[in-house]
Parts: C-alpha cells; sequence; structure tokens
C-alpha cells in the first residue's frame, strides 16, 4: 500500500524512536545514543543501539537496522500499513485513504487469506471435538477436569484420526494447494494433500489480538511427538508470541505467571488466574522477555518442580532481568506442575504460595547450595567462594549489600566474612565490571564472529560504502570534496541512489538519514543495507594523520573507481580523451582534510 511520502514523513517525524522502542527495549544511554539487548536475536550483552540523532536503530550483532516505522513492522510482524496506522495512531493523524501498489497488496491479501483459513481451521476443529469423531479427545479433556466454558474460551479442539481430513475441507472452501502450503496446517504432495495434525487434541494460538497465527496439538495415545506446533509462518513466530498472552494482558494483576506448557496456562486461568502465559513449545527466549515487558514489570516462574523445571527457571531468571523484569520463583512442591497443584489444593493454596514466592537469586543461592555437602569443610568452602561470585553480578554497591545482608541471613554466614570475600573476588577484576560481564563480553565476541559477513567486500563497493559513511557522519566534509565528487561518483546502483538523497538533502542543510530510509521500507534486503550504511562508524582509534591519509585515499579511490567506469561506457572518442585527461588530473590531486 502507498501513502504521500510528506504523510509517511510527518508519522515517522511524530513518533520519536527512543520512546517507542523504549516500551520494548531496556535502554541506558552511552555516549550520544541508547543501547539495549536486541529484541530480534539472542543476546546476553547489548549490541542494539538506538540513535535519537538519525532517528535510527542499528544491532551491531545481527544487522537488523532500520527507523521507527521498520521496528514496529519488524517486532509487531506487521505489514508497512499496519505498522503506520499503529504510529499514526498514537501521534494522533488521521491517515488518508491509502494507495495499494501490487506487491503490497498480494502480501496484504495473502495475510488476510492465512488468517481466515487458521479461523477457520479452529472452528472446524471445536466442531470436530463435540462429534463423535471427537470423542477421545473431549473425554481428555473433561478427564483435565476443564468445564465446557474454559473449552469454549481457549477454543480447544480435535484433529480427527483420518491423515488429510482438514486438507479435503479447506480444498471444500475453494483455497488453493498453493495458498494451503503458506498456512503449516498441511502439506501438499504430488499424490495429494496431508494434514500436519491428526488424531489430536488442538489448542488454537492467538496473537495479542484476539487472532488465531497457528496450533499446538497433544496427541491421543502413546504417539510422538506428545506434543506438535505449527511450524513458523508469515503469521506465526513461537520466538515472538506467548500462549494466553490476549487474556493475560488485560488482566488487573501487577505481575504474571510464567507456567511450561498449555495446560498449565488453561488450569491457571479456569482457577481465577487470567495473567498466566506460557512459551510455545521451545526454551524461553529474550524475544519473550521483551515481549512481556510491555505488559508488566514482574513475573513469577512456575515451572516444574522437577530437575527439568528448575534448568528452565535458571535459563529464564538472566533472560529476564536482562530487560530488567522483577523476578521471582514459585515452589510448587510437593507437586509438580501448576495444573496439578491446583487439583490437589486449590486456588487458594496457589496464592498463599504466589505471597511466598523466592526471590530469583535466592533461589539461584538455593539451587547452588543443593551441590555441596555443607559437612565437608572443602565443599562448604567452595560454596561460600561460589556465591561470592554471583553475588558480584550486581553492579550497584547498594544493592549488592542487600544481597550480602540476605545472603548472610538465610545461610548463617557471617557478614562481615562474606562482605570481604565479595571484595576481595572484585579486586581481581576490572574495575566497572563483573564476573557475569566479562563473561558476556567474551561471548558477544563469539556470536559477532558467527554472525559477521563471509568473506571480504569488493574494494570499489567498500570505498563508496565508506566514504557515504563519512559524508553522513561528517557533514562538514561535503566542502573538502566539492567539485571533485558527486553522487554521479557511487556507481553502485544502491549507494549512488542513496547518494543522490544524501547530497541533496545536504545542500538544503538538512540532512535526514530515517526519512531516506522511508524510500527503501519496500525492499528488506535494501533497508537493511542501508540502515547498517548510517549505522557504521568511522574507526576513533586513527589518529588525526591516519584520518587524513584515509580520507584522501578513499575520495581518490572512488573517484578514479567512477572515471574507469565511466570510460567503459564511452561513447565515442571525445568522450574518452575528457575521461583520460580527469584521470590524469587524478594523480595531483590533493585533499586534505585540514
Amino acid at each position: 500500500m502507498r501513502y504521500p511520502e510528506e504523510v509517511v514523513e510527518e508519522v515517522r517525524m511524530r513518533n520519536d524512536i527512543v520512546d517507542i522502542i523504549s516500551g520494548y527495549v531496556k535502554l541506558q544511554k552511552k555516549g550520544s545514543n541508547y543501547f539495549g539487548l536486541c529484541p530480534f536475536h539472542n543476546e546476553k550483552s547489548p549490541s542494539f543501539s538506538v540513535s535519537p540523532g538519525k532517528q535510527m536503530y542499528y544491532c551491531f550483532g545481527c544487522g537488523a537496522g532500520g527507523n521507527v516505522i521498520t521496528f514496529v513492522m519488524e517486532y509487531e510482524n506487521y505489514s508497512f500499513g499496519e505498522a503506520l496506522n499503529l504510529l499514526a495512531d498514537r501521534a494522533g493523524i488521521t491517515l488518508p485513504k491509502q494507495e495499494y501498489s501490487r506487491e503490497a497488496k498480494e502480501q496484504e491479501d495473502l495475510k488476510k487469506t492465512l488468517l481466515e483459513i487458521n479461523k477457520l481451521a479452529a472452528n472446524y476443529f471445536y466442531y470436530q471435538l463435540k462429534q463423535p469423531q471427537g470423542q477421545a479427545g473431549y473425554e481428555y479433556l473433561k478427564k483435565r477436569q476443564l468445564s465446557d466454558d474454559t473449552i469454549r474460551r481457549f477454543g480447544l479442539g480435535f484433529a480427527n484420526k483420518t491423515s488429510d481430513d482438514l486438507y479435503r475441507f479447506l480444498k471444500s472452501r475453494g483455497y488453493e494447494d498453493s495458498i494451503l502450503k503458506e498456512t503449516g496446517l498441511v502439506t501438499v504432495e504430488e499424490r495429494g494433500g496431508r494434514d500436519k495434525f491428526w488424531n489430536r487434541v488442538m489448542f488454537p494460538i492467538l496473537d495479542v489480538n484476539n487472532r488465531v497465527i497457528g496450533f499446538g496439538g497433544r496427541v491421543m495415545g502413546d504417539g510422538a511427538p506428545k506434543y506438535l506446533n505449527s511450524p513458523e509462518t508469515k503469521l506465526f513466530d513461537k520466538s515472538r508470541n506467548l500462549f494466553g498472552l490476549n487474556y493475560a494482558r488485560t488482566s488487573r494483576e501487577k505481575y504474571m505467571l510464567i507456567c511450561e506448557g498449555y495446560m498449565d496456562v488453561i488450569a491457571m486461568h479456569q482457577a481465577g488466574f487470567s495473567n498466566s502465559v506460557a512459551s510455545l513449545g521451545t526454551a524461553f527466549t529474550s524475544q519473550h522477555a521483551v515481549l512481556l515487558k510491555r505488559y508488566t514489570q514482574q513475573v513469577i516462574l512456575t515451572y516444574d518442580s522437577d530437575e527439568a523445571g528448575t534448568k528452565a527457571a535458571l535459563r529464564a531468571i538472566p533472560i529476564l532481568k536482562d530487560v530488567g523484569m522483577s523476578i521471582k520463583v514459585l515452589n510448587m512442591k510437593p507437586y509438580k506442575d501448576p495444573d496439578e497443584f491446583m487439583k490437589n489444593l486449590g486456588p487458594e493454596a496457589f496464592r498463599q504460595r504466589i505471597a511466598e514466592a523466592r526471590n530469583s537469586f535466592l533461589f539461584e543461592i538455593d539451587v547452588l547450595r543443593r551441590q555441596y555437602q555443607m559437612d565437608d569443610p572443602e565443599q562448604k568452602t567452595n560454596f561460600y567462594q561460589e556465591t561470592a561470585r554471583k553475588l558480584l553480578e550486581f553492579p550497584e554497591a547498594l544493592e549488592r549489600d542487600n544481597y550480602i545482608q540476605a545472603v548472610s541471613r538465610e545461610y548463617y554466614i557471617p557478614y562481615e566474612d562474606l562482605r570481604r570475600l565479595v571484595n576481595q573476588m572484585g579486586s581481581r577484576i576490572a574495575p566497572g565490571t563483573s564476573i557475569l560481564a566479562g563473561k558476556r563480553a567474551e561471548e558477544t565476541k563469539e556470536e559477532r564472529k558467527k554472525t559477521a559477513p563471509k568473506g571480504k567486500e569488493e574494494g570499489n563497493r567498500q570505498s563508496q560504502r565508506l566514504l557515504l559513511t563519512w559524508l553522513i557522519e561528517k557533514p562538514d566534509l561535503f566542502q573538502k570534496i566539492k567539485g571533485i565528487i558527486s553522487p554521479a561518483d557511487f556507481v553502485e546502483p544502491l549507494y549512488h541512489q542513496v547518494a543522490e538523497m544524501v547530497f541533496e538533502e545536504q545542500e538544503k542543510g538538512n540532512l535526514n538519514p530515517a526519512g531516506i530510509l522511508n524510500h527503501f521500507i519496500n525492499d528488506d534486503e535494501q533497508y537493511r543495507e542501508v540502515a547498517a550504511l548510517f549505522h557504521a562508524s568511522l574507526k576513533e582509534s586513527l589518529s588525526n594523520e591516519e584520518q587524513k591519509k584515509a580520507f584522501s585515499e578513499t575520495v581518490l579511490k572512488v573517484k578514479k573507481n567512477s572515471l574507469d567506469w565511466a570510460s567503459r561506457q564511452a561513447r565515442d572518442i571525445n568522450e574518452l580523451q575528457q575521461i583520460i585527461k580527469e584521470q590524469a588530473a587524478l594523480r595531483s590531486l590533493n585533499i586534505s582534510l585540514d
């Protein structure tokens, strides 16, 4: 869909990128920019940068980048039109009637069709549950003590034993194989279609806007896998959605309960805990944490009380801490999970357990304590040392001292002895860092190695890119290259297009990187490359003389490449002779930063 350029720019300008992104990501100011954990990939050390000056974001780890519109598109999985509407509403702007490009209309129509098919499939599964062929599924849900109201509220259903049941139903409604392939509900082969889900109790997965975006299925009997989820589609990204969040986000509670599975969430909602959610068949991720942060500041982990549940809690705690959440851990013993607890002790006992939920750091120390035999002096000492190391994870001295006091009380460790041990260990690492920070720095290096582009960029292309970066970072350099470099010298098509806009805006005295990026929103590959271009930074480690030399060499290389390219395109001898003269003059050209 197309909107007038001035309308798109007004929406972008009226939505400050730091304000918008800080609603999704915990940001800290460092210098002129803000940094936080990237919401688009898992990382343990912040490489996600937001520039208020440029009104752009960029992740130096995974390469995600753009302006406020592309952030909403990428994070919310919205189309351009949906993102623009959301931001326009936020800014109080009334959008004109939109025009559609062919490509945008095709994508918009595809998304609408997939939502229609998912809704139709959810209704079909729900209908089957109450039919004779769905009796096994219905009996299973009743055995789990779910009421008809709860079954209806969550739209629970049944996928029949016939392996092409849903496929034939959807075909009867007129949907083509080419569309059905995109749903993740069926597999289409030469011999016909086959359902992904069969002989399973079905759990529709809804986004926060109550739209069916995928499904989970629990097999009847001993089949494998026990639980099966929809594959990722244009609608469904399991790392960015949480089961039950469509209801939990409207809860009046100030915290959310994180469970392990569908049945736990449903049982909790039925018992009155409508602030319960669960990840969708995957480990808890930083994207899940960022999503939760939009709706609450505090979470209580209600994972299974077995060893696997404990490990899951230990993995989730640092992820939630990294986005600034307050975390507690609920003790479910002697029962395994919330569903089992609720059936045996009921909601009131569960509320009491919530009130008694353990501080997440003290929970980690409890788990650590179980690894040591405290009647063995050597192991007891090792426990104290490991505890002291963990206390160094708190960078703030006051907060660290509060936890030293708490651990001292809980484990009968003399306060002064523990404080001294923590300080001794802290003195062995660099000032202003922690053991955890050191580990994360190393992990980040490894992450960036993995995501670094393979191979060397072609030299001439790299020079054009570097010169554009230089001009964007230091606009006063335009005067140094006046009469030498023009947009025509950027012969790489994408860089030529960007250079024309950069030079034009510089002439007007209003260089606007985020506005320029609007022109590339419909091409994912191009907007990522342009975003990277605007967020590249010059090596500050270079001395003044080295910078002068590097700038001069870059200008000369771009100009030489431009003339070489022009000579290959020359249409007659006169044009070629003129290019040869310019090439000769280039040898004596002196460009200075002074």
